[in-house]
């Protein structure tokens, strides 16, 4: 009795109709995601003490937390939580406007015009608007090599092709790209760069190079993202200009930059300073995507610049980071010798590391690395196309001097054992 009760239902299950492949987009196959903001989500899979050289953050140490109480109970009022301008609040802008003037990061030229700036939902937002306004499917788009991947990552998710571009001690090889599109023919539509202590390799693109590649821009009509969050965090050597410093005013030039780096990441503000048509583009996209940067935090970070708190903040983290940097450094030559190439940069937040055996593959080591209790990013996530297998890259800004030379020991033993082990 029961076997023929439960026949009909047996039969109904298998006369049922699969279900068809969901109508994706066509370029749902390109959206690859983020390996390194993935890597916060592998972290808290485990619970002992890990040194955390991975994520691109600066230490809670290091963060103007007390400054933002104080003026949060002031401007975190009903008035500011509710919807904005989408080109971000007035307020902001005055503020970041004369700053940036201030502290000499305009160029005379575009002092005055508050038209080229648009406030947006940290730099990533940055990023989105610039491949979205200028990349069309099939559209190739040269990025470093290695690089920050969450900007080639969206590049792809507009269908771009990607062309890879070495990077040395001086930044993007621009005779690369240039011998590239003389050998094919084609020229890059965008140029993605992080010019200034680069992410992930920490080196800065030399002057020469920055007239070089402005000088290929022009000649093939390719608009230069210049990805800058990390400029105003020099601790050594002589300052480089922005390509928008050696290029006033120009239409070709991108500029994204963000708060997360020097002052908070939580926040979630940012900037792009644009040509005034290429903005009012901008803020239409923006529109389709959160109608304005988080209201309450742009007037919390107002408030904060206007009150000269970016001055003696800045100053302490150009001190804090070149200590930290140092004691890295230090500290690789010490417990690695002979074993590892490590960038030595000027500013900014990291260092990459290769291993002079190409056995050793960083992804691999990873497990025990965590096990041992100290976290970085792989080198196969800073290329589209998965090279750097032997590289890694290590964030010395997250991380207290003790807390590096702490990582950098427990980086050695997790080496030893991944090579014992294989």
């Amino acid at each position: 009795m029961s076997t023929t009760s439960m026949h009909p239902a047996t039969s109904a299950s298998q006369n049922q109709p699969q279900t068809p492949a969901l109508p994706y987009a066509r370029r749902h196959d390109q959206l690859v995601g983020s390996v390194i903001d993935a890597s916060t989500t592998v972290l808290a899979q485990y619970d002992h003490d890990i040194v955390k050289f991975g994520m691109g953050a600066p230490a809670r140490d290091m963060l103007p937390a007390a400054d933002f109480a104080r003026i949060a109970s002031d401007v975190f009022s009903p008035e500011n939580f509710t919807y904005g301008e989408t080109k971000g609040e007035p307020v902001l802008i005055d503020a970041v406007h004369d700053y940036l003037t201030a502290t000499e990061q305009i160029p005379p030229e575009q002092q005055g015009n508050r038209d080229r700036l648009l406030i947006t939902s940290g730099g990533m937002q940055g990023l989105d608007l610039g491949f979205k306004l200028f990349v069309t499917p099939g559209d190739l788009v040269a990025c470093e090599s290695p690089t920050y991947t969450n900007g080639s990552a969206t590049a792809m998710s507009y269908e771009a092709e990607i062309l890879e571009v070495p990077v040395d001690d001086e930044g993007m090889q621009i005779e690369a790209l240039e011998e590239h599109t003389k050998r094919t023919g084609r020229a890059p539509k965008v140029i993605y760069t992080v010019p200034t202590f680069q992410n992930p390799a920490g080196v800065t693109m030399s002057l020469p190079r920055r007239e070089r590649l402005l000088e290929f821009a022009h000649k093939h009509r390719s608009v230069i993202i210049e990805d800058n969050p990390y400029g105003m965090l020099r601790f050594s050597g002589e300052s480089v200009p922005a390509l928008s410093d050696l290029s006033p005013n120009d239409p070709l030039i991108f500029g994204v930059r963000t708060f997360s780096k020097f002052v908070a990441p939580g926040l979630r503000v940012g900037w792009i300073d644009v040509d005034p048509e290429v903005r009012e583009l901008a803020v239409n996209a923006k529109q389709t995507m959160d109608s304005c940067a988080p209201v309450p935090n742009q007037h919390l970070i107002a408030r904060w610049l206007e009150e000269g708190g970016a001055d003696a903040h800045v100053k302490t983290l150009r001190e804090a980071y070149r200590e930290r940097k140092i004691t890295m450094s230090q500290g690789l030559e010490r417990l690695f010798p002979g074993e590892i190439r490590a960038t030595d940069p000027d500013g900014g937040f990291f260092l990459w590391v290769t291993f002079e055996d190409e056995t050793i593959k960083t992804e691999d080591l990873m497990t025990t690395a965590l096990e041992e209790g100290v976290a970085y990013i792989p080198g196969p996530a800073f290329s589209p196309a998965g090279n750097f297998s032997n590289a890694l890259r290590l964030c010395f800004a997250s991380a207290a001097p003790d807390r590096i030379d702490d990582g950098l020991e427990r980086l050695r033993r997790a080496l030893d054992r991944y090579r014992s082990e294989r």
